[in-house]
């Protein structure tokens, strides 16, 4: 499968052929959705609380007498009924997360890799280096690739100065291979590559 390579003056830089075994995969929508809802849920703080009836403060006395003031027995104002009281069954802090087979993740990361080849929507750069680290300049440069969302993966290391550069933009991002996910992946229009970065994806995945 191969594609055009290309600088990030978006200039030709020759070809180059993505690995079948990821990027010419089924794109099962099944496993893309199961990946993501599995990282969503990891990432939920899990903080939510009520109060128990013992977390209530307030006095365990009867608010009235048992008989006899026509209203119905009552035996604690820290009730759930009354006001100020406490919540029954309510939320409490957990962790949300919850396992996901690493052959689910893999294919659902191949699945992701494949539907952005089969969309277009992958380009592939000789690397990433910047002369400065100024956002200015690689605004510039994103407008001659035609880029206004994209995800950008560097092999082991992302260019310091493309970090630096890329950090105030919006609907841009950058990641090492290692941090290669679905969730970010799908979120963004283009899926921008360097060579290092296909190299490393394919010893991840094989």
């Amino acid at each position: 499968m191969k594609t055009e390579l290309k600088t990030l003056d978006n200039k030709k830089a020759g070809e180059i052929t993505l690995p079948a075994s990821i990027f010419g995969c089924e794109a099962r929508e099944d496993l893309i959705a199961r990946v993501i809802n599995w990282q969503l849920a990891k990432r939920r703080s899990g903080t939510h609380s009520t109060k128990r009836i013992q977390d209530v403060q307030g006095t365990s006395k009867k608010p009235f007498k048992q008989k006899g003031t026509g209203n119905a027995r009552q035996g604690s104002l820290r009730s759930p009924q009354m006001r100020g009281g406490a919540t029954m069954h309510g939320a409490l802090p957990r962790d949300h997360g919850y396992d996901l087979q690493k052959k689910v993740r893999a294919l659902g990361l191949k699945s992701a890799l494949s539907a952005k080849a089969s969309e277009k929507k992958v380009i592939v750069l000789e690397d990433f280096a910047l002369k400065t680290a100024k956002t200015k300049d690689l605004t510039a440069k994103l407008e001659k690739l035609g880029l206004t969302s994209a995800l950008f993966i560097d092999g082991d290391d992302v260019n310091s100065d493309f970090l630096r550069a890329v950090a105030n933009l919006i609907n841009i991002d950058a990641m090492p291979t290692q941090g290669a996910n679905v969730y970010d992946i799908m979120r963004h229009d283009v899926l921008v590559l360097s060579k290092a970065a296909i190299e490393k994806l394919e010893a991840r995945l094989a």
